[in-house]
């Protein structure tokens, strides 16, 4: 390990959300354990798990605390960790399904910290070894081979891509973070490309760090997708200023079914259906997510994942 992170080790934080994190918690807390930098401070808030395993995990060395889960939000709970890590200057974000497999891997998501403007670092999420066609599609199309830091100027290139980030494996300059006024306190999803755009506007630097990879993929349902695109068209409706500054996300969604029917080739072609009917679905859900103010909250709540989120 270089000098630059043998000096901020005791300045690293861990924050970590949880609920029923299932047979997995243990794989992610090994994981854990073999990284040759370890956080000074864990952090683990949990929405009221009913499956035992944060609790069986009292012994650990992370601090714990519990919420009510009709309390949990995207963006809040994850606020709620900043401000509780206080006294850390890089804070490390992770879902608990995000499975470190490299020991290395915190070590290559904090080296761009280096770099006085990078404001933000996310890595590469690898698909599990059960993951689908299209979930291994996304993943790779989101995350490629090749690391790259991004600015704002940037958009003309990038658009809409410009501000992603994932907060299933990233890393945050909390100074930075707190400038700009911390993460949205009420947000459905995408608190990530939130912080990462108005990072990116006060000229700050977005770090993709191909080096620093977690195992992480999702077999979602044709239901699962359509309400995870339904709340994503919410958080697209509500902070259009995002559209406006870095561009729309139809041409992304095009550019990726295009890259998924031409990497199918003939002996994988009858997939090519199931393709097109989960972007359709994603399509949908998203379009009705636009439309969310003129949807009834009681249907809203039948359409989103967050359930809660509409209660409060």
């Amino acid at each position: 390990m270089d000098e630059w992170l043998e000096g901020i080790r005791n300045k690293i934080g861990l924050f970590v959300p949880t609920l029923n994190p299932g047979t997995e918690w243990q794989q992610w807390i090994e994981g854990l354990k073999k990284q040759t930098l370890q956080p000074k401070r864990i952090l683990i808030i949990d929405s009221s798990s009913y499956d035992g395993s944060v609790h069986n995990s009292q012994d650990e060395d992370f601090e714990i605390r519990f919420i009510p889960r009709h309390s949990f939000n995207h963006g809040g709970t994850r606020q709620l960790g900043l401000e509780i890590l206080h006294d850390m200057d890089f804070l490390i974000y992770m879902t608990q399904d995000a499975i470190l497999t490299d020991p290395r891997a915190f070590e290559e998501l904090l080296t761009p910290f280096k770099e006085e403007l990078v404001a933000a670092s996310y890595g590469k999420q690898l698909p599990k070894q059960n993951a689908s066609y299209s979930a291994a599609a996304i993943r790779n199309f989101n995350y490629p081979n090749q690391s790259q830091t991004k600015s704002f100027a940037d958009r003309t290139r990038l658009g809409i891509k410009t501000p992603f980030l994932s907060n299933s494996f990233s890393a945050y300059r909390r100074a930075s973070v707190v400038e700009i006024g911390g993460f949205p306190k009420k947000s459905l999803v995408s608190e990530d490309m939130f912080v990462s755009a108005m990072l990116l506007k006060r000229n700050y630097r977005i770090r993709y760090q191909a080096s620093a990879q977690v195992h992480h993929s999702h077999n979602f349902s044709i239901k699962e997708l359509f309400q995870r695109y339904f709340d994503i068209g919410v958080f697209h409706h509500r902070e259009q200023w995002i559209n406006n500054m870095f561009g729309s996300t139809d041409r992304e969604g095009v550019r990726f079914l295009i890259r998924q029917l031409k990497s199918l080739g003939i002996k994988r072609s009858h997939l090519a259906p199931g393709v097109i009917l989960s972007t359709a679905i994603k399509y949908i859900g998203f379009r009705l997510g636009l439309l969310e103010k003129v949807i009834p909250v009681s249907i809203k709540r039948l359409l989103s994942v967050q359930k809660f989120y509409w209660l409060n």
